[in-house]
């Protein structure tokens, strides 16, 4: 068994990543980002590294070069087995190569083989890869550089046991800058990290800049705002005058985007049915603040969902629970069994198996007139992410499905992609942040209508014809950003369209991102496709023509060593950001074309060829990591301050399932008054349950405005009961209510 080391060798000498460099260029809601990784060879023999890191699941490699010494050379986009090949036949004759390939599993995980680097040299490695920028519920745009590489769970797989390594001993450096410009004007820019001082080079570009004293130890994660947001916009992009005409990098390509806002009387009509599947990871990983947020989320989701809508709550690790058979009206009753169940929910479960689940979950028959919406939260750390977002895909035309990815490293491949299949939307909850807000905000989401029935109409002059890229747009829901690709064919197209687009080089990330979308489509096709020879020829084509990454597809560059042979064994080290395996090899290569057992040896590549699939594979059950969730259990259980419910989530705790409150005990404590106080404020002749929700409701609004996201729901409903019992002693009620808690909310703002 391979041991894991942390990211020191076995004579305690730091591993050959020195450091790493990261420019990012954002351009309206498309980010250029170029990496270059610094390598020192320390050892005394030749060395081989595997560096293993994440990307965003939607990114598209496409450029990969390399420098040792004065030497650089660019690598070349060659079918996956063919790189291989390569790859092997360089180190066994003593060359010097690089290999950049994707995951099999999960297409945000990468491996960097760096084969066959002398002793006492150095290599520095450049990486580009173009991007959509995700959009958030507050229309900012979200970039994200993931810092850690969450060992991943494989269902039913042997894993390799590793160990997670504090930031205090990654044994390399990272400096960051990015440039944002946009034609709109930017309001701000923000970060989970520390920032110098933003650089307003103008009002439509900024230079931002990471804190000198920033220790990568979590994602860093920008945050952009644009003014006017919701506007649509089109760019076309001209082609490339190297690549022939009539191909995609050949013509011009156009990049529209639809990010509508629907009129306020139209969102205000929130649905009243439903049915509301919420799936909870429960994994180790998952153990202490976080499952303990989660609970705390499924209280809010519980008392905020609409009278009339059915309801289910899953958890899953290694396996997977459900707090009723099939899912149920929501009633009293109903809630308050769940939440019975909810409150016992800890992080013992085990690893991460979500595929079953969801199997089961689209195996219940659908409920006539009752929308199926999937809730779906977990940090992320499966190794199987395409099959999961392939099974959310074939099952998109019954469900909509929003996910949640929880914590640093949660793979956005799988939160970004059951999303976009599902119809849905994606969060990231990441550092300190509540996940309350952010799910209060799906759930407004998934109320809300949308719009369906759409069709796209080209206003193109004849001479110019138009070849969609993307697949079709089946629903528009507010909050949601939908993205078209699309190849224009004519005479001067791009002069033609000039009137209606804007006109922008990107140098070619337009036409790369639409050969990306394409790419992808082919890729999750029915069945995947890839029965289909022709489908493969294709992906592998359209891979090698515009120079990005696919899972049939590798960047390959190998170094003429003008003959000689690198002698000595070969040590192979695997590194991931925050982890790191050694293996020696005994075998010395030699350049030697004379030599019969040459083509017998075994491939250099044959070991390493599953370490990247078996890293997606592994879940971090160490004694190590076993140990320190039972001590933060421990810890969370003898800690008096956290036994103290927030009064927020005790009022909510309080509320019926028609929205209403009783005039329990509880309510004054939860409000921070005596019962008397509450009992001599009441006016005489108000109905107790009028005056306990008005109470409430005055609470909430007067005191817990900068909470409004998360409990705006569940206020609606209590004011919508108000309502319907159209009762006396409402105003004396709210008046009462104001004057015992200090407010001064009116009866408008209470929806009465």
């Amino acid at each position: 068994m391979m041991r894991a080391c942390g990211l020191l060798t076995a004579r305690k000498e730091p591993v050959p990543l020195k450091s790493i460099e990261v420019q990012l260029e954002v351009r309206d809601h498309v980010a250029t980002v170029v990496s270059t990784l610094n390598y020192e060879n320390k050892e005394d023999k030749p060395l081989e590294a595997v560096f293993v890191f994440p990307l965003p699941g939607d990114a598209a490699v496409c450029h990969f070069s390399a420098k040792i010494g004065q030497t650089q050379i660019v690598a070349e986009v060659k079918e996956k087995q063919k790189a291989r090949e390569e790859y092997d036949d360089a180190l066994s004759s003593g060359q010097q190569a690089f290999l950049l390939e994707e995951s099999d599993q999960s297409p945000d995980i990468f491996s960097l083989s760096v084969g066959s680097l002398p002793p006492g040299e150095s290599a520095s490695i450049r990486l580009e890869y173009v991007t959509e920028l995700s959009v958030q519920a507050d229309d900012g745009l979200r970039f994200c550089l993931p810092a850690v590489l969450n060992p991943r769970y494989q269902p039913q797989g042997a894993g390799i046991q590793v160990t997670f390594v504090p930031a205090s001993l990654v044994p390399y450096s990272l400096s960051f800058s990015a440039r944002v410009s946009s034609p709109r004007p930017i309001s701000k820019v923000e970060s989970n990290c520390s920032l110098d001082p933003l650089q307003y080079l103008n009002t439509d570009q900024i230079q931002v800049k990471l804190a000198a004293e920033h220790k990568f130890d979590r994602d860093v994660e920008l945050l952009i705002y644009y003014k006017d947001a919701h506007q649509p916009t089109a760019v076309v992009e001209a082609g490339q005058a190297s690549a022939e005409p009539g191909s995609l990098m050949g013509d011009p390509v156009v990049m529209v985007s639809l990010y509508p806002e629907f009129p306020q009387s139209v969102m205000s009509s929130l649905a009243s049915c439903g049915e509301f599947v919420f799936l909870m990871d429960r994994s180790g990983s998952m153990s202490n603040t976080r499952i303990s947020s989660a609970r705390d989320t499924l209280l809010l989701l519980l008392k905020s969902l609409p009278m009339g809508c059915y309801f289910n709550i899953y958890s899953f690790g290694s396996r997977y629970e459900h707090i009723f058979p099939k899912s149920v009206e929501y009633s009293q009753q109903t809630m308050e069994e769940a939440l019975k169940t909810v409150e016992q929910m800890e992080a013992n479960l085990g690893g991460t198996e979500i595929l079953q689940p969801l199997k089961h979950i689209y195996s219940q028959p659908c409920i006539p007139s009752q929308p199926r919406q999937l809730f779906v939260f977990t940090d992320g750390e499966v190794g199987n992410t395409k099959e999961v977002i392939d099974l959310v895909k074939k099952n998109s035309d019954s469900h909509r499905c929003f996910s949640f990815g929880i914590g640093e490293g949660a793979s956005s491949a799988l939160i970004n992609g059951m999303a976009k299949e599902g119809g849905g939307h994606a969060q990231f909850i990441t550092g300190t942040e509540r996940m309350q807000p952010k799910v209060m905000q799906s759930l407004r989401f998934a109320l809300q209508p949308a719009v369906v029935d759409i069709s796209v109409t080209w206003d193109l002059p004849k001479e110019v014809s138009v070849t969609v890229l993307s697949p079709p747009i089946t629903a528009l829901f507010q909050g949601q950003r939908s993205l078209i690709y699309a190849q224009l064919t004519g005479q001067s197209p791009v002069n033609s369209c000039s009137k209606n687009m804007s006109v922008l080089l990107y140098r070619l990330t337009v036409h790369k991102l639409g050969a990306r979308t394409l790419i992808r489509s082919l890729e999750e096709g029915e069945d995947r496709g890839w029965q289909d020879t022709k489908v493969k020829e294709k992906v592998v084509q359209l891979s090698v023509q515009s120079g990005i990454s696919s899972s049939l597809t590798a960047f390959i560059a190998v170094f003429n060593n003008n003959g000689e042979a690198i002698q000595g064994p070969l040590l192979h080290k695997n590194i991931s950001k925050h982890g790191e395996f050694l293996k020696a090899r005994t075998k010395t290569f030699t350049h030697n074309s004379e030599d019969q057992n040459y083509g017998k040896r075994p491939r250099v590549r044959q070991v390493l060829r599953s370490m990247l699939n078996e890293k997606s594979k592994i879940w971090a059950s160490t004694p190590a990591r076993k140990l320190l969730i039972m001590h933060g259990v421990s810890a969370q259980v003898q800690d008096p301050l956290l036994q103290t419910r927030d009064p927020l989530l005790q009022l909510v705790s309080l509320q019926e399932a028609t929205g209403k409150w009783l005039l329990d005990p509880a309510l004054p404590t939860a409000l921070g008054k005596t019962n008397e106080e509450v009992e001599k404020s009441k006016p005489v002749l108000a109905n107790k349950e009028i005056w306990a929700t008005i109470l409430a409701l005055i609470w909430l609004h007067g005191l817990k405005m900068d909470s409004k996201n998360e409990w705006d729901l569940l206020a609606m409903k209590a004011a919508s009961w108000l309502r319907a019992q159209n009762a006396p002693w409402v105003t004396e009620c709210v008046e009462a209510a104001n004057l015992l808690l200090g407010c001064s909310v009116t009866k408008e703002a209470l929806g009465l």
